[in-house]
């Protein structure tokens, strides 16, 4: 059930990006970025599902840690793009930042007990 969650909470948060940069003005650099955030904001949900059938344990560590730096590279962008001043909605964009934190923290949580339970099972 948990993991169904999260993955939910990935596809939900990549729809809203996708959904939220649309609106965004049309600019050179703002073209860039939103190329950048779309491939990994979504290459976060979907090596989030090659992590649900890893092959080992540690397997599915290395896809989770893809996980984590396709949501930090998404972070990076959505401040770029707040930088900017070019979000028309900052409360939307804080709301896509915020979110992006909180997904950071469930999967540094999931990479600690993984990594640990690795240890345990190599003992």
């Amino acid at each position: 059930m948990i993991k169904k969650d999260i993955e939910n909470r990935l596809i939900d948060f990549s729809v809203d990006i996708s959904e939220w940069i649309i609106r965004l003005p049309r600019h050179p650099t703002v073209f860039h970025l939103k190329d950048q955030i779309i491939r990994s904001s979504t290459s976060a949900a979907l090596n989030y599902g090659e992590a649900q059938s890893a092959e080992s344990k540690r397997d599915f560590i290395h896809k989770i840690n893809i996980v984590m730096k396709e949501l930090r590279e998404t972070k990076i962008n959505l401040e770029m793009i707040s930088r900017l001043e070019m979000s028309m909605d900052n409360t939307k964009i804080n709301a896509l930042i915020s979110e992006n934190d909180q997904l950071l923290a469930i999967f540094f949580r999931t990479l600690q007990t993984a990594k640990s339970n690795l240890r345990k099972a190599e003992d």
